[in-house]
């Protein structure tokens, strides 16, 4: 027993029975648990209790042993002042102060189930996928609990995303193209792709959109790869890249992204390109994704969009590859494109103006494919499957937010196992 799952079992009145009596035998009743305090002071707040004929309205205290009272020194601490009831899970000692005062204590030690505090320990042993894998099963999971588990997360991403525009003076374009930056630079280089997105004014990009040779030029060049040029071709996208550079007074500042840990068709070569190829081919594009009805027209933006020619044999500068073709988007990075950078932006856009936003963004979710990788999988494993972006965002933040943190007593799943069985 801890003190922070006997606060969880007092807010949620998770208790045997209610006949409680004090220690001193007298019948207790609880009229009011109170409001749980997570500041300084009393656990609970604004209770009521009826003891004898007296009704008593004030605080609460809890602990696992009544001994704490002293070791939290709180005795003399004036915030303590109004307390009608100390609560515990075992009295091990006599308090003066609450015999002085006649404040009773109630021993809860008899009123919990043993099996739930073999569940709790169940739940904080090591080496498990999540804590509650042993006791887990689809049945836990309340209804719309993974609906409402998004909801969550995009509101989340509506923090950074509120907090973006503000630095780009409401420019939602200029947004949603450093949010799609981010995406295509995957996990290694989604930070670089970000800060090359934000380093140049939008506006540039805006500029240039209908000369991809630029678009490309631009990008290659603040990456640091036409500092040197290895081909013929590469010394076109120098020289623009000097234009650029000496026209928009461009920073010297050079970004380097990685190649390390990626498969060729994720190179940064090929995702800047694709990237250049996406705004050269769709002017507006904010307007357009943020009136989109469904998914099949937003997949309509990014099914032509390819990597310059000058990479259908390559995946780097100056290296031929025995690989030849065209290098479109697979249909699978769009998806990664919709879920990290458009949808969220989409419900940003919509949530303060369209009631049926939440709704709506969810279906989006639902016609997109789930994420495949082995946090699924470890899902998967108990039974869990993600048959949706909808499900497998869920359960992704599910398990970063809750599961790895071992908040179970903060966690809707862990609620409903951490219940009294039926």
């Amino acid at each position: 027993m801890n003190e922070k799952l006997l606060q969880y079992l007092w807010n949620f009145k998770i208790f045997k029975s209610f006949d409680f009596k004090d220690v001193a035998g007298n019948e207790l009743e609880i009229l009011n648990f109170g409001k749980w305090n997570f500041d300084s002071g009393p656990d609970f707040l604004f209770a009521k209790i009826k003891t004898g004929n007296i009704v008593l309205a004030g605080n609460i205290e809890l602990h696992v042993k009544s001994s704490d009272w002293i070791f939290h020194q709180h005795a003399g601490n004036p915030e303590f002042e109004n307390l009608i009831l100390h609560a515990v899970y075992i009295h091990d000692i006599e308090i003066d102060d609450f015999k002085n005062k006649n404040i009773p204590t109630l021993e809860l030690k008899d009123y919990i189930d043993e099996n739930l505090l073999w569940k709790y320990e169940t739940l904080l042993k090591e080496n498990q996928f999540i804590p509650c894998s042993a006791l887990f099963t689809p049945k836990a999971v309340p209804f719309n609990f993974l609906e409402e588990t998004l909801l969550k997360k995009l509101d989340e991403k509506s923090i950074e995303i509120e907090a973006a525009l503000k630095r780009n003076k409401n420019n939602y374009e200029a947004v949603l193209f450093q949010n799609i930056a981010y995406a295509f630079g995957l996990k290694v280089n989604a930070q670089i792709f970000r800060q090359m997105a934000e380093h140049v004014d939008f506006s540039v990009y805006n500029k240039i959109r209908q000369n991809p040779v630029q678009l490309e030029a631009l990008l290659f060049g603040m990456s640091g790869w036409l500092d040197k040029p290895e081909d013929d071709e590469m010394k076109i996208w120098k020289r623009e890249f000097d234009f650029l550079q000496a026209k928009y007074n461009l920073s010297p500042v050079r970004f380097h992204p990685k190649f390390s840990k990626l498969r060729p068709p994720n190179f940064p070569t090929l995702r800047l390109s694709q990237l250049a190829s996406l705004y050269h081919r769709n002017q507006n594009l904010f307007s357009k994704l943020m009136a989109a009805k469904n998914i099949t027209s937003i997949y309509e933006f990014f099914e032509s969009v390819k990597a310059s020619s000058y990479w259908d044999n390559r995946f780097n500068f100056g290296k031929e590859s025995p690989v030849n073709g065209k290098k479109f988007l697979t249909k699978d990075f769009i998806d990664l494109i919709l879920i990290n950078a458009i949808l969220p932006l989409k419900y940003t856009y919509h949530k303060n103006t369209d009631e049926n936003t939440a709704e709506d963004i969810l279906e989006f979710y639902r016609h997109i494919a789930p994420e495949k990788n082995t946090i699924i999988d470890g899902w998967r494993a108990l039974n869990m499957n993600a048959e949706n972006a909808l499900e497998s965002q869920a359960l992704l933040f599910q398990y970063k937010n809750f599961c790895e943190r071992k908040d179970c007593l903060n966690c809707g799943i862990g609620f409903r196992l951490l219940q009294k069985d039926k």
